[in-house]
């Protein structure tokens, strides 16, 4: 059953999931960013019905232990990036490229994880640094990683009537951590994106690296990763062409927005390894 143009205002998930199943086709409604998004008419175009999170304060949540940083979703991204050095880098990085003040004010990391047509700019970060997000029903929770949400191609992971409620990260060190934002105001949006890259190194040694593309879809090539895993630095040049080569390979196979992301990714990777040679 729906009615028209309600606005819930749950204090509660259980109040929530019980409007939610009053009124399946309700939107839940957190920072309203991507909502508003592109509307520049004087009347909004909203959804009939919608759940707004804005009184859950059990998402507004940020806590840590001495493995992993845990953030409610509806925490805004201001607030995420105040925790200062607590977040790891490559999020605290990417988050402040976000947009500006008044808006990184008002969206939510959740809000950004959880768009449904292209992967926004936290997910780059949050799959390569192995996060994990909570998915509340009705009926219980699950954890999900954050590559499998995001889903290399497809829509996100959700089940009908399932709301992002945390986002778990863990708190390990990275030697080596770059970010860059790729600019899309070119002509028909093309060539934006974000793009990490992530390194760890223990006596030496590579023990991990880490290069993960998101926009229209998550881009990570593991076996590029494996290769360089275990290697000694500085890099051998042979070793560091083949690491190339192998994304060169990877990316003639994936569809992207366009020759020219294809060629700024190729730009970023050659840096970014070469900085190891």
């Amino acid at each position: 059953m729906d009615a028209h143009s309600q606005v819930f205002f749950p204090l509660t998930l259980q109040e929530l999931f019980s409007a939610w199943a009053r009124f399946p086709s309700a939107v839940p409604f957190a920072g309203g960013t991507e909502l508003i998004r592109n509307q520049g008419r004087s009347s909004l175009s909203l959804p009939i019905n919608i759940l707004s999170l804005d009184k859950l304060e059990e998402l507004r949540r940020i806590t840590r232990t001495e493995r992993y940083l845990e953030i409610g979703s509806m925490v805004k991204i201001s607030e995420v990036i105040n925790q200062g050095k607590t977040v790891p880098k490559a999020l605290r990085q990417t988050l402040q490229g976000i947009a500006g003040p008044q808006l990184r004010n008002i969206a939510t990391i959740g809000g950004n994880i959880c768009h449904s047509s292209r992967r926004l700019d936290t997910s780059a970060p949050l799959v390569a640094l192995d996060a994990r997000y909570e998915l509340r029903t009705s009926q219980g929770s699950r954890w999900i990683s954050a590559s499998r949400f995001s889903s290399f191609d497809g829509p996100l992971a959700f089940n009908p009537q399932e709301l992002l409620t945390r986002i778990r990260i863990p708190l390990e060190h990275w030697d080596y951590s770059i970010h860059k934002k790729f600019s899309d105001s070119y002509p028909g949006g093309r060539a934006g994106g974000v793009v990490v890259f992530l390194i760890r190194v223990e006596k030496n040694i590579l023990t991990d690296i880490r290069m993960v593309f998101a926009e229209k879809t998550i881009l990570r090539d593991k076996y590029s990763e494996t290769f360089l895993a275990g290697k000694k630095l500085p890099l051998e040049k042979k070793d560091v062409l083949h690491y190339i080569e192998l994304w060169k390979s990877y990316l003639s196979a994936v569809e992207l927005d366009g020759e020219l992301l294809r060629l700024k990714l190729l730009n970023f990777i050659e840096s970014s390894i070469i900085n190891l040679l």
